[in-house]
């Protein structure tokens, strides 16, 4: 009886840390839209003469990191 409760123990755990996998994925992507959306509005704002050549820089350094760091797996979707 030990061995099988040992056993389902092991997978919930399983199933709960790939659900916090698949948890922390989806919150990398919405971060990463959020970045590309803000990318070009900055982008578009310098075209406009309303914005400034650094924010759209600093638009680009930060989807840059974010891509480091977690690929760029949500340019694709």
């Amino acid at each position: 009886m030990a061995g099988f409760l040992d056993r389902a123990k092991e997978q919930a755990q399983q199933a709960l840390n790939q659900g916090k996998q698949k948890v922390d994925e989806v919150q990398a992507h919405r971060a990463g839209g959020d970045l590309l959306k803000k990318l070009g509005a900055a982008y578009y704002a310098e075209r406009k003469g309303t914005g400034t050549p650094e924010a759209t820089q600093a638009a680009l350094g930060a989807l840059e990191s974010h891509v480091a760091e977690h690929g760029d797996g949500f340019l694709r979707s």
